[in-house]
């Protein structure tokens, strides 16, 4: 029904509610906070409240060394600049020069557990203007699942969410958003997924604002409810010294990922943002280990055997 990627963005004369994304924003920051932390009873959110030039700023919200969370970071930010960075056009040429405000929620969280998958999830508004021009605006955002020993029913749990989250804005807007996550989270120097996947999506207006609104509303909000579960189901499973080192090893792909390709990371730097809250994305704890096998038949192997590429689920 919608082919988003690959698509113009549009221009629009109809009015937009910035105000409207932006409380929603906020309040699903609060939400996913309240969440995480009921779920640790160890770790509470510090805020740490923040402004740069030109009325850019933010609220970061950082738990650690929780029970249940190593590190779980959950940014709200809110942009303004006078030139789009070089990576928010390379697919956008014509955008180059134009003023821009950009705001979101961004979170990852890391956990203690090597049974419990870290999880990313953002969802994000732009709006560029230019003298004598339209605004342009458009949504994106989305989420991923990266186990380090899956669990087949978390996975497909994880997906069969995603799938109901879609489904009211169109039969086939999961398995391209699907489609779109697999080849974004995806490390080319080492051929394989970060993890399982999810949703990914960028310049969504072709629905108008109202729909692509409720859209990233509906992934920000269905978050929780893909992720808590697991969270609940794995916390309390026992891992051996192993098992935590081969999470660690397996954290450097994070790392990895975030340094060389995420591009959110890229628009952060470029456009002078606050570094401490751009890189809270990085594990607290990690380890890279020279040529690294699993064990033949081990549960190791089985991830990179069974999990770490494109799969229908």
């Amino acid at each position: 029904m919608f082919n988003l990627e690959g698509t113009t963005v549009q221009t629009y004369t109809q009015p937009i509610d910035k105000d409207a994304v932006k409380c929603f924003f906020l309040t699903l920051q609060d939400r996913i906070c309240d969440a995480l932390s009921q779920e640790d009873d160890d770790g509470n959110f510090v805020e740490d409240a923040w402004k740069l030039e030109a009325g850019s700023g933010g609220r970061s919200r950082i738990l650690r060394e929780g029970s249940v969370f190593e590190q779980a970071g959950v940014n709200f930010s809110h942009w303004f600049g006078n030139k789009m960075p070089a990576s928010a056009t390379v697919h956008r040429s014509e955008l180059a020069g134009h003023n821009f405000e950009a705001m979101g929620v961004s979170l990852v969280i890391h956990p203690k557990n090597p049974h419990i998958p870290t999880s990313h999830a953002n969802v994000r508004f732009f709006i560029t203007e230019k003298k004598d021009e339209a605004p342009v605006w458009w949504f994106g955002g989305g989420f991923d699942l990266t186990p380090f020993y899956p669990v087949e029913e978390d996975c497909l749990y994880w997906h069969n969410t995603a799938k109901t989250i879609c489904r009211p804005f169109g039969e086939s807007v999961y398995t391209e958003h699907k489609a779109w996550c697999d080849r974004y989270f995806f490390l080319p120097h080492r051929n394989e997924t970060r993890g399982i996947g999810g949703l990914f999506f960028d310049d969504l207006n072709s629905w108008g604002f109202d729909a692509s609104f409720s859209y990233i509303k509906a992934v920000g909000e269905g978050f929780l409810d893909a992720y808590q579960p697991i969270v609940q189901k794995r916390k309390a499973t026992k891992y051996s010294e192993r098992e935590r080192q081969f999470q660690l090893y397996r954290r450097g792909r994070y790392v990895e990922f975030n340094l060389l390709y995420d591009r959110g990371t890229l628009f952060g730097l470029q456009s002078g943002g606050r570094t401490e809250s751009i890189f809270m994305s990085i594990p607290p704890l990690v380890r890279w280990e020279y040529a690294f096998e699993p064990e033949a038949n081990s549960p190791e192997a089985e991830l990179y055997k069974s999990y770490l590429m494109p799969r229908d689920w």
